[in-house]
């Protein structure tokens, strides 16, 4: 029982460093607010850029967190 606590928890933080990575470069980080498991989209994320462009994922689709990490990885280095 404890390791799936720690699993969620292990996802929070991920969620959350992303969405701060993603607003230290003006960019917004969104989940997709589909409620059915089944739905396409369903616990998935669309990343904006400051103009409101979608930068990746699509709004029916969207992108997984580990997509959105790699995007913001390559954004950083490309950066420094």
């Amino acid at each position: 029982m404890g390791s799936r606590t720690d699993r969620d928890r292990d996802l929070v933080t991920r969620e959350n460093r992303s969405r701060r990575a993603a607003e230290r470069r003006g960019m917004t980080l969104v989940k997709i607010r589909r409620r059915d498991p089944r739905a396409l989209g369903y616990g998935r994320w669309l990343l904006t850029g400051p103009d409101g462009a979608l930068l990746i994922g699509d709004e029916r689709t969207g992108a997984s967190l580990d997509e959105v990490e790699r995007y913001l990885a390559g954004e950083r280095q490309a950066s420094t």
